[in-house]
């Protein structure tokens, strides 16, 4: 009798089984990307469609952008998961979300560390210029730092740190592992440089390269938190939406001589020193003491989400 051929779901099954990683990249790319196309393709963007993008809260980035958000990372994690790691994959990759119980400092400083780091930068840069906000800018800060934090932070961060992060960190160094999804979350947001969302079409050339470059050293920072806070996602969420928080609300109150190419190179320059910083005084290791091994690359849960599942993941003092 001749074999029959494997049923194409399965064979897809098991080949991201073999690459999750490859897997979750493409799979949240491709979903986010034609989520944002009618974004693109709008008068919010290239102008090919007759249409614009309704504005919320004055903005139409809720309603261009967040869809494919929600729709990529998250989304992606959730279903690659489910196929290599099955339920309780899903348990381990779930419950880091409600890792709460943090020590009180790292609250503190993904609160207050990226907008005292970002005020510094903004001062470097603009020779010391700066302006009180406003109390409206003020007392608007906390409601978008939530809103920020169950869009933005939800969207994303259960993919790029909670799925993508230690399986990155299973099989290379912490630094490599951050050098490797950092230009991968640049990427992911290449679409909406042809966006308002990108300044499109009066941003500079350089600016999506000065946003990766963000991306880039910012993610050294990320998986610092990440790492040292037991691999708290909310406490990622916080550090990535108070970045968000404080320029949409406060940056340019603060700082209005700078104009949007401005505050992209004064981010790439304060997120590079940070970074910096971090990985000299962790000698590269981020945070992060488990080491990398190849033999659970790609395959099941990573090593330091079994360990995580039997309560001996361990972080650097």
């Amino acid at each position: 009798m001749p074999a029959t051929r494997p049923n194409p779901m399965v064979r897809l099954g098991r080949l991201i089984r073999r690459h999750p990683l490859i897997a979750f990249f493409a799979l949240a790319n491709a979903l986010s990307w034609t989520a944002w196309l009618p974004y693109v393709l709008s008068l919010n963007g290239l102008g090919v469609l007759p249409f614009r993008v309704p504005e919320i809260l004055g903005t139409s980035q809720f309603a261009g952008a967040l869809p494919g958000a929600y729709l990529g990372p998250i989304t992606a994690a959730f279903l690659v998961t489910a196929i290599v790691d099955g339920r309780n994959g899903l348990r381990a990759w779930a419950g880091r979300l409600w890792r709460w119980r943090v020590a009180p400092r790292w609250y503190a400083i993904t609160l207050l560390a990226a907008p005292a780091g970002m005020v510094l930068t903004g001062i470097a840069f603009s020779g010391g210029q700066i302006a009180a906000p406003s109390l409206a800018a003020i007392s608007a800060y906390a409601p978008m730092l939530l809103l920020q934090l169950v869009t933005t932070g939800l969207a994303e961060e259960p993919g790029w740190r909670d799925f993508a992060l230690p399986r990155l960190q299973s099989r290379f160094s912490p630094l490599s592992a951050s050098f490797i999804l950092g230009p991968l979350w640049a990427l992911w947001h290449a679409p909406l440089f042809l966006t308002e969302w990108g300044g499109y079409p009066d941003a500079a050339w350089w600016r999506p390269l000065a946003f990766a470059g963000f991306c880039i050293a910012f993610n050294i920072v990320m998986s610092w938190v990440f790492n040292r806070s037991g691999q708290s996602l909310p406490l990622s969420m916080l550090m990535h939406v108070s970045v968000n928080t404080f320029a949409s609300v406060l940056w340019f109150e603060m700082f209005p001589a700078f104009d949007e190419d401005g505050f992209f190179a004064a981010l790439f320059v304060g997120a590079a020193v940070a970074a910096v910083a971090i990985v000299i005084g962790t000698r590269g290791t981020l945070g992060c003491t488990m080491a990398p091994s190849s033999s659970t690359a790609g395959t099941g849960i990573a090593s330091a989400e079994r360990a995580e599942e039997h309560g001996t993941t361990r972080v650097s003092p």
